[in-house]
Order: structure tokens, then sequence, then C-alpha cells
């Protein structure tokens, strides 16, 4: 069996700092989608790791961006 994990999370940056966040979230190993969105958040992006662990690196990653300020991430898991 072999499991894949698959993060949603929804991303708040400072005003002015979208396109900056944008091209520092689409370099990000485990990134597979990033999409601008209007509403409570700013981007939701599509996350795809080995782990849990390897996902919550990559949400760290994604927070220590310069410019994010709130981040939401939901979970899942995705069987073979």
């Amino acid at each position: 069996m072999w499991i894949m994990v698959i993060g949603v999370t929804m991303v708040n940056v400072q005003p002015g700092k979208e396109k900056d966040v944008y091209n520092a979230i689409k370099k990000i190993k485990n990134v597979r989608e990033i999409y601008h969105v209007f509403g409570e958040f700013d981007f939701v992006v599509i996350i795809q790791a080995n782990s849990l662990s390897e996902l919550n690196k990559t949400v760290d990653e994604i927070r220590g961006i310069t410019g994010v300020t709130k981040t939401q991430t939901v979970v899942g898991a995705e069987i073979s």
C-alpha cells in the first residue's frame, strides 16, 4: 500500500506582496498548484507530499515567506 498526503493550504498575504509571495511559493518543492483567489484568503496552494511530516515542512516553508500573514491547511490522503 502506498499513501500520498495532499494538503490544501489557504494563504493570506500583506497588501502589495501578492506577486512576491506567489513567485516564492511556486519555487517550493512539493507545491503542485497555486491559485490566486478572492475572498477571505489570497491564495490556495495544493501540496503533494510523501508523509505528513514532509507536508508540515512545506507549510512551514510557506509560512516563512516574507509577506505571508496567515495560513490554514486541510489535509487528506490518497491511498493506492
